[in-house]
């Protein structure tokens, strides 16, 4: 087949391959890098359109039932580990391929990402064929104009034309049901973060922007230097706090659903970070530091493990701030007593200010209110103090403190 002696193509990517991973760029010149990632480009189209068309064949043939799956989608995900959205898109993709010849001939060329047929895919759906063959519409006069434009025009410029087409193609048909627009994949990595993107119809897409811009706007505490991302990101997650914390949530698994964190007594007490000490109730790993952040103010259960592995006893979960408790410490602060933030009281936690894993109290002195941004700070080394004047103060990492400006003292 080659040079090299390899009797299939696939011998050959697979050396060619190789060959590529193994070559040193560190000291390659900055136009001839340019060079390759182009080259390499459009191989991984060719490549996708390639296991599309493979995916599309296996499909057709039945090949999964020869490894007991069912489809083509739960082969791809049981047996080379690929998201649920990446399997079902392969699948797509592959039948769309099979139905618009201009656009595959240009995806095997490598001229077309596979990212522009992903959108162009609904035109070769079996009810969009079907709606463009019942009003006479031209559909290889369709795929090459969609492959054109995918092939030279912006990617935004390919998602418009495809939505103008499938609108029209329907104009009047009924208003489609939105929770067949809404969609979330969520990706977890080995660190405990969570990636994930998703779609939203437009009206549930409005609700999702107006319940996070409300708390984005409502908590800008002074000297705020986080991006409008970072901002919304923390929106987000208060959001989930205050659902969680009104306790109208459905039952998940037989319990109210709460944040599980599991951590080794040993590794909790210890003082230093001990990243990787930690698993959540959906499987993130997290530190020591983050669990001992987390224990501020929630319930703890005691289980003692054997030798094996095997729980031998578990305790009664206890509430560490009661309900009397958190209400004292609400009436008393009013809201988040680190400086410059005056977040709610039902956005924040009740912080020990001596941790009761190092010998503190549950008690009115021994707590103050603090909202997830800055309950977060004040474990990564800042410091909240209440003074006997009632007055709270906040001190940075260095030891200085944290004043905010009184307009009162504003000369005039």
């Amino acid at each position: 087949m080659c040079s090299t002696g390899c009797e299939t193509p696939l011998e050959c990517l697979t050396g060619a391959l190789r060959a590529l991973s193994g070559q040193d760029l560190t000291s390659s010149f900055g136009p001839a890098m340019l060079e390759r990632a182009g080259v390499l480009a459009r191989a991984r189209n060719v490549l996708a359109a390639d296991l599309a068309r493979t995916v599309r064949e296996c499909e057709l043939t039945q090949a999964p039932e020869h490894d007991g799956k069912a489809t083509m989608a739960s082969w791809l995900r049981g047996h080379h580990r690929l998201p649920q959205a990446v399997a079902s898109q392969l699948v797509r993709t592959g039948r769309a391929l099979q139905q618009l010849p201009a656009l595959a001939a240009a995806a095997a060329e490598g001229v077309v990402p596979p990212e522009a047929v992903a959108v162009i895919a609904p035109v070769a759906s079996e009810v969009n064929v079907a709606r463009a063959q019942a009003q006479g519409v031209d559909l290889p006069e369709i795929d090459a104009l969609l492959t054109e434009i995918a092939a030279t025009r912006p990617h935004a410029d390919l998602r418009q034309a495809v939505g103008h087409y499938l609108d029209r193609l329907d104009p009047d048909g009924t208003e489609p049901d939105p929770t067949g627009q809404r969609s979330i994949f969520f990706s977890k990595h080995t660190d405990g973060t969570l990636s994930f993107h998703g779609r939203l119809d437009a009206i549930g897409g409005e609700k999702f922007q107006a319940a996070i811009e409300s708390i984005l706007q409502a908590s800008r505490p002074a000297g705020d230097l986080r991006t409008r991302a970072q901002q919304a990101g923390d929106a987000l997650v208060q959001l989930c706090d205050n659902a969680l914390a009104s306790g109208n949530l459905p039952v998940l698994r037989g319990h109210k659903p709460h944040v599980v964190v599991t951590i080794d007594l040993d590794d909790l007490v210890d003082p230093h970070p001990g990243a990787g000490a930690a698993r959540t109730g959906f499987g993130g790993i997290i530190s020591a530091a983050k669990a001992r952040w987390l224990a501020c103010d929630g319930n703890v259960t005691r289980i003692v493990i054997g030798p094996d592995g095997q729980p031998l006893d578990v305790g009664r979960s206890k509430r560490l701030f009661p309900p009397h408790l958190r209400r004292a410490v609400e009436t008393r602060d009013q809201h988040c007593v680190f400086a410059g933030c005056d977040a709610p009281s039902w956005w924040c936690d009740i912080h020990h200010l001596v941790h009761w894993a190092d010998g503190g109290d549950t008690s009115l002195e021994n707590s103050g209110l603090l909202c997830e941004r800055h309950h977060t700070k004040v474990h990564h080394g800042f410091r909240i103090e209440r003074q006997p004047d009632g007055r709270w103060r906040t001190y940075r990492p260095d030891g200085t403190e944290i004043l905010v400006l009184d307009p009162f003292l504003i000369p005039a």
